[in-house]
């Protein structure tokens, strides 16, 4: 068959309808209606016909064009992997696909840190506070130092680089709670996708020993046992006496320091007579609080998490405690709402106009008159003093949740079981599932019982002599 020419194929001149001239064995010119002339292929692979055009049109000259002999070389190519059973088609998407996944695998090696970190924020962990505290110390220490790093190429020196300049801080506590925050975060990383792939030769938060981190001399599991003696309890008392006498004798309130705020010395006793969580406290809202009744219901949203089966916990108040709940409605007086505890500055927490104080004020306004136990420089428009250091300082610094762990202590010595102590904490208790099955009982008789006996005790502890030695407080 005589091959077309060159001459022939630029001399065809579009019809009606496109056509197609014979060039080759195999190959042809398709003359489009508008004159365009493109390439095609016939060829036969398994005994079937497939057709395949070419991806430069007819052209004698130029880059985006082929010439005869070019398509000739290319149509001798398919016809010689056709009759070897190949066909270039399906050879050429296999390679498309190759060529892609080989980019998309050196995308992935290129992934930063910072990706993995907030895929799992937005779906591999979830707490109280919306994650927030959790973004708050990674972008402080952790994405600062290796959050544009790409995660193939993390070693445990980097995480373990981060870890010690936290504790170059003397932040021991962070360091070892962003240290399981690491692993938990790289935990999560190796069961999903991509992060699998980057971490299939080796976790670098499993190799690190946080033992061998933090100071010699910290206490690893960082357990509080830190309870306050009566005496302790009637110097709190006096001081909280003496912030408020100051506060209102003065001519000039501005000249005299901040005492603590009358909300959190109220929140303070509170935690002291119903063994609460300062969390939860700071999240109530006066629609769960029955002073006339003395109950207080503690949303199980607002308790800590244990598992699954964990409900409501009812507190029942004593005279005590039904008492601090009356003050603080009083000192809210006519402008009182939702919580028990709102926020005065909501643009600042940057939170809707009703909610709750932070969780973290009292403890902060706390730990800000106690500074001598602070490793640290005078924080800008803060108190920094020592107004709240109780005993001049011999038994350390207290905080919060250890009038929660004091509460319970004074039931302990008065001989109440370990068991109701444990409700009034709202602590999940285990057992047997036949247990959990058949015993239904709700304790509350014996939790009030104990509740009132432990009101009985810090009465007797807070009055117990009118007059103390209290020891000036360090400036």
């Amino acid at each position: 068959m005589a091959k077309l020419t060159v001459r022939a194929i630029e001399a065809a001149k579009p019809r009606d309808k496109a056509y197609k001239l014979t060039v080759d064995t195999g190959l042809y010119i398709r003359v489009a209606a508008n004159g365009e002339k493109r390439w095609l292929v016939k060829y036969v692979v398994d005994g079937k016909q497939r057709e395949a055009r070419l991806p430069k049109p007819f052209g004698s000259s130029g880059e985006g064009f082929m010439g005869v002999a070019d398509a000739a070389a290319e149509n001798a190519r398919i016809q010689s992997l056709a009759r070897s059973g190949i066909d270039f088609q399906q050879q050429a998407a296999e390679a498309l696909a190759k060529e892609c996944q080989a980019r998309e695998q050196l995308r992935a090696t290129l992934l930063p840190f910072s990706k993995m970190f907030e895929a799992w924020l937005a779906t591999g962990v979830l707490r109280k506070d919306g994650n927030a505290e959790l973004r708050r110390a990674f972008q402080k220490d952790v994405l600062p130092a290796i959050g544009n790093k790409p995660i193939k190429e993390l070693t445990e020196h980097d995480l373990r680089k981060v870890l010690l300049t936290i504790v170059g801080r003397g932040r021991n506590r962070m360091a070892v709670r962003v240290y399981r925050d690491l692993v938990q975060l790289f935990a999560w990383g190796e069961k999903r996708k991509p992060w699998r792939e980057l971490l299939i030769e080796q976790n670098p938060a499993e190799l690190l020993e946080i033992g061998k981190i933090v100071a010699p001399d910290y206490d690893i599991n960082d357990e509080r046992d830190r309870v306050l003696s009566p005496d302790e309890l009637r110097e709190l008392q006096h001081v909280f006496r003496t912030m408020h006498e100051a506060r209102q004798n003065a001519e000039n309130k501005r000249a005299i320091a901040h005492g603590l705020k009358r909300e959190s010395q109220i929140a303070i006793w509170i935690c002291l007579s119903t063994l609460c969580r300062i969390g939860e406290l700071l999240m109530a809202e006066w629609a769960h609080v029955d002073t006339e009744a003395g109950v207080w219901r503690i949303p199980k949203e607002n308790a800590k998490q244990t598992n699954a089966r964990q409900q409501d916990h009812i507190v029942y108040l004593s005279a005590f405690a039904a008492g601090q709940f009356k003050a603080l409605k009083a000192l809210q007086g006519d402008k009182i709402g939702t919580w028990c505890f709102p926020a005065r500055n909501t643009k600042k927490i940057n939170k809707s106009e009703n909610t709750h104080v932070c969780l973290k004020s009292v403890s902060k306004q706390i730990g800000d008159r106690q500074t001598m136990f602070k490793e640290r420089k005078a924080l800008k428009n803060r108190t920094n003093d020592n107004t709240l250091v109780l005993a001049n300082g011999a038994n350390g610094e207290w905080t919060p949740h250890d009038m929660r762990r004091t509460g319970a202590t004074m039931m302990q010595r008065a001989g109440i079981g370990l068991d109701i102590i444990d409700r009034c904490q709202n602590h999940v208790l285990g057992g047997s599932k036949v247990r959990r099955a058949y015993l239904h009982h709700d304790y509350a008789l014996e939790k009030r019982a104990a509740w009132e006996l432990l009101s009985q005790k810090i009465e007797e502890a807070l009055h117990s002599r009118d007059r103390i030695e209290v020891q000036p407080p360090r400036a």
